[in-house]
């Protein structure tokens, strides 16, 4: 009987160290509401500038390049899309940290959907960090950025604007696979 009273004791503490700790470090709130984009991976929501976790779309001054060499304003296309995909309802996002430029880094979710996923899925953004198997669907899929020839959106915003890249060894091989056999699918 004696050991009851120490035992309930540390129970007491234990949980109450647990209530403690939730309340002085709970989870970030989430944001909810109407967003507007902003970019191809950044949006609005009220006053809160949000940045995408695990993506990063085209700049909106960014210039890709189809099959044919044809230059095309996928920055603009990428917005686009997420503006389309936040006219489906409202937006709740959840805060992972800020960036340096302090905006919101969080995932977000539009009409119960993953937003990231959405948007690499389609081709409209890279990822990085994650969202590797919807990335690699969109560029055996040739869509959106992936139908072509683009400038990873990272470079693009540290050395601006250049020319379009050339081909690696492995779109060369599929282009004179393509003429081959007359495939214009395969990607």
């Amino acid at each position: 009987g004696v050991a009851l009273p120490g035992l309930l004791a540390a129970l007491l503490l234990l949980g109450g160290a647990a209530y403690l700790a939730a309340r002085l470090d709970p989870l970030p709130p989430r944001y909810t509401g109407v967003a507007q984009a902003s970019d191809g991976d950044s949006l609005r929501l009220r006053n809160d500038r949000i940045r995408l976790l695990g993506i990063d779309a085209p700049e909106l001054d960014q210039v890709c390049w189809d099959e044919a060499g044809t230059e095309w304003t996928c920055g603009r296309s990428s917005e686009a899309r997420l503006s389309s995909i936040l006219d489906g309802g409202p937006t709740t996002c959840q805060p992972r940290g800020h960036d340096k430029y302090g905006r919101i880094l969080a995932t977000c979710e539009t009409a119960g959907r993953d937003i990231g996923a959405i948007l690499v899925s389609e081709g409209w953004a890279i990822a990085s960090g994650a969202y590797g198997t919807e990335q690699a669907s969109a560029r055996a899929a040739g869509l959106g950025i992936w139908r072509g020839r683009f400038v990873d959106p990272r470079q693009w915003r540290d050395r601006g604007p250049t020319g379009a890249p050339e081909p690696n060894v492995f779109d060369r091989i599929l282009d004179w696979f393509r003429e081959l056999t007359g495939a214009t699918t395969l990607r």
